[in-house]
C-alpha cells in the first residue's frame, strides 16, 4: 500500500498565497477607509457613572421623563419621581457591568456609560446625578413646544409683575375675582387669576373648572359645555384666608363669540361657596406677549 505524502509548495506558489494576503488585507483596509461612521456622540466621550453593590443611583432630570433605556438586564430602574430616574444593579454584580442609560425628557436626551464599581473607585461613587445641558443634547418632539421648566419660569415672570387693571371680574358670597392679565407665548395663553376675601371665613379650595359655554343660556336650548384642562399651574395652595393669586396656562383654544371661558372656583363642604368669572374671546384675542 502506497503512502501519499503532502507536497511542499514551492517558490511560486508561497508568492501567490502571499499576494493574495495583501490584497485582500488591502482592499478591506480600503473597504473599512470608504465606510462612513454615523455622527453622533462617541461611547468613549459619555459621562461614566459607576455603580456599587446595594447602592441606588439617582439620575435628578430638569423636567419629566419621558422614555428610559437601559442596555443591560443586570440593571434595573424606575422613575419614583416623574423627573427622577432610580438605578442599581440586579442581585449582585457577580459579572462586570459595563452598559449605557439613555435618558429623554420633553426637550433633550442624555446618555451615560454605567460601569461596576472598584475597590479605589466605589470610594467615590456618586449617589445623585443631576442631568446638566454639558451632558445632554436638545430633542424636538412633535407636540411639545415648551416645557415645565419653559413654562414654570414664563409663569414666575408673570406673578412677578404688577397686577394691574381688571380685565373681568366678578363678585359673589364676599368674593371678588379677576383676571389680570392674559398673555399668550407659542401656543399657550397663560391666565394671571385672582381672588379676594372680604370674609372672615378661611376658603378651602375644593377645586378650579375651565369650561367654554354658550354666552346665553335659555330654558329651551340644549346646554353644550366643554372642559378645558390647564397644561400648568404655578401653585397649589389649598387654602386662603384674604387674598388669591394663580398663573394657569392652556393650549391655545378657539372658540366663536357667542361663546364665553368660565373660570369657576368652588369651595369644600359645608360652606359650598362657588363663583364664576367670564372670560370673553375678544380677551384671549387681545392677549399680550410675554417677556
Amino acid at each position: 500500500m502506497r503512502c501519499k505524502t503532502r507536497r511542499k509548495p514551492t517558490k511560486t506558489m508561497k508568492k501567490l498565497i502571499y499576494f493574495f494576503a495583501i490584497l485582500i488585507m488591502v482592499s478591506g483596509h480600503s473597504y473599512a477607509q470608504n465606510t462612513p461612521f454615523a455622527d453622533g456622540v462617541k461611547r468613549a466621550a459619555l459621562p461614566i457613572v459607576y455603580l456599587l453593590d446595594n447602592v441606588s443611583v439617582h439620575f435628578i432630570s430638569p423636567e419629566p421623563i419621558q422614555y428610559v433605556d437601559i442596555s443591560t438586564k443586570n440593571i434595573i430602574g424606575d422613575i419614583p419621581l416623574k423627573n427622577v430616574l432610580r438605578i442599581r444593579a440586579k442581585d449582585s454584580l457577580k459579572t462586570q457591568v459595563d452598559a449605557i442609560v439613555t435618558i429623554a425628557g420633553e426637550k433633550f436626551i442624555a446618555q451615560y456609560h454605567i460601569i461596576s464599581a472598584g475597590i479605589i473607585t466605589g470610594r467615590n461613587v456618586v449617589t445623585d446625578i443631576d442631568i446638566l445641558p454639558a451632558d445632554s443634547r436638545s430633542l424636538d418632539i412633535s407636540g411639545i413646544e415648551l416645557s415645565q421648566p419653559q413654562l414654570k419660569n414664563i409663569a414666575l415672570n408673570i406673578f412677578s409683575a404688577k397686577r394691574g387693571h381688571e380685565i373681568e371680574h366678578a363678585t359673589a358670597f364676599g368674593l371678588h375675582s379677576a383676571v389680570y392679565h392674559i398673555y399668550a407665548v407659542d401656543d399657550y395663553f397663560f391666565i394671571d387669576l385672582g381672588y379676594d376675601n372680604q370674609t372672615n371665613l378661611v376658603y378651602d379650595i375644593d377645586q378650579f373648572r375651565f369650561t367654554i359655554d354658550d354666552k346665553k343660556v335659555t330654558k329651551a336650548s340644549n346646554v353644550q359645555s366643554l372642559e378645558i384642562k390647564p397644561e400648568y399651574v404655578l401653585f397649589d395652595n389649598p387654602s386662603f384666608k384674604k387674598y388669591y393669586r394663580n398663573i394657569f396656562v392652556f393650549r391655545k383654544v378657539s372658540f366663536p363669540g357667542n361663546k364665553v371661558f368660565h373660570v369657576e372656583l368652588s369651595e369644600k363642604q359645608v360652606s359650598g361657596r362657588i363663583i364664576s368669572t367670564a372670560v370673553s374671546y375678544k380677551d384671549i384675542l387681545n392677549a399680550d406677549i410675554a417677556r
